[in-house]
């Protein structure tokens, strides 16, 4: 279970959370689990987290941390369900890296070299061919008296943020408006011969976000759909360096959904990556290579380690505690 070396901490009392002497493996999916207000959530994102961003940082620990030794992490990466952002402007496209070199390729379109158009015109943020009505937000703000401000689609571009002449620029076949417009399936196809995109596209299908359409502002996704976006960039890397810790990532997700989650996690761990997982879910506890099990109850009835192994330890430790 250690083969790949360990992540050891030592800590304080802190809240309702007994003295810990913990131990992770490295390079596997360690499930904590545990009833509520057991101290899952103090050790793992109020120590854990801290610990280890100030062991990469080189920063002065928590004053609770007595030790934390992990070799070799040099990050730590929190996937959580906050939302990305507040900006309208941030779309699954831009997020996920895909608009910039959609912007290159129809620059490069005969049509595009004749009008003298650049990479940075067909940008719906500071392009010269952004909807003039909207700016490029795809939606204006109607005041009404008396009452919070109404949103609607742009009357102008219909919400493709896009002025009616970048709608006439096409690369085989379609123009930039109607490839945010897609989903990302639907694009994957329209974007075979690009090879980046592509690439891009296939690991947001991937984590089983297919049915996202290109423009959709990344504020208005699921705390789900945001977590399983955050994690675009992070896939196809080597991660030996780096620890993700997930919040209950299984909340509100389809039982599919959460297989697709599982073969997220172990492309991580395939590409070194040491996963912690705050969870209930009984298909991730069962998935799992290493459980630490807070408790025994809530509050100052638990904020202990009752148990940590592997399944088969928990099923011997299970039948110990039955023929008792």
């Amino acid at each position: 279970m250690f083969e790949f070396g360990k992540i050891h901490m030592e800590t304080d009392a802190i809240h309702t959370v007994k003295p810990l002497v913990v131990d992770i493996p490295k390079g596997r999916l360690t499930v904590v689990t545990g009833v509520s207000g057991s101290g899952k959530t103090t050790m793992v994102l109020e120590s854990l987290t801290p610990a280890l961003e100030s062991l990469a940082t080189k920063s002065k620990l928590p004053e609770h941390i007595k030790e934390i030794k992990a070799d070799d992490i040099k990050q730590v990466k929190l996937i959580d369900a906050t939302p990305i952002g507040i900006n309208i402007r941030s779309t699954v496209a831009t997020y996920a890296n895909v608009h910039d070199e959609l912007r290159k390729t129809f620059a490069k379109v005969a049509k595009s070299m004749d009008l003298s158009y650049k990479a940075g015109d067909f940008s719906y943020n500071t392009g010269s061919l952004r909807c003039p009505v909207c700016d490029g937000t795809g939606v204006i703000n109607l005041d009404v008296q008396f009452l919070p401000d109404v949103e609607i689609p742009c009357p102008e571009c219909s919400g493709s943020r896009y002025a009616k002449v970048a709608e006439s620029i096409k690369y085989k076949g379609h123009s930039l408006p109607q490839l945010m417009a897609m989903d990302v399936n639907t694009a994957l196809e329209a974007c075979k011969d690009l090879k980046l995109v592509n690439q891009r596209l296939q690991i947001l299908q991937d984590l089983g976000l297919g049915y996202l359409t290109l423009g959709e502002a990344t504020p208005s996704l699921s705390g789900g759909e945001a977590q399983r976006l955050k994690l675009a960039s992070e896939m196809r890397k080597t991660q030996s360096d780096s620890v993700f810790i997930f919040d209950e990532p299984t909340i509100g997700l389809h039982p599919l959904d959460v297989q697709t989650l599982l073969t997220v996690f172990q492309t991580l761990i395939d590409n070194g990556a040491t996963v912690v997982v705050i969870e209930h879910d009984l298909d991730v506890i069962k998935n799992a290579d290493y459980i630490i099990d807070m408790g025994p109850e809530g509050g100052e009835a638990g904020g202990e380690i009752i148990f940590a192994g592997n399944r088969s330890e928990e099923r011997r430790v299970g039948k110990e505690c039955r023929s008792r």
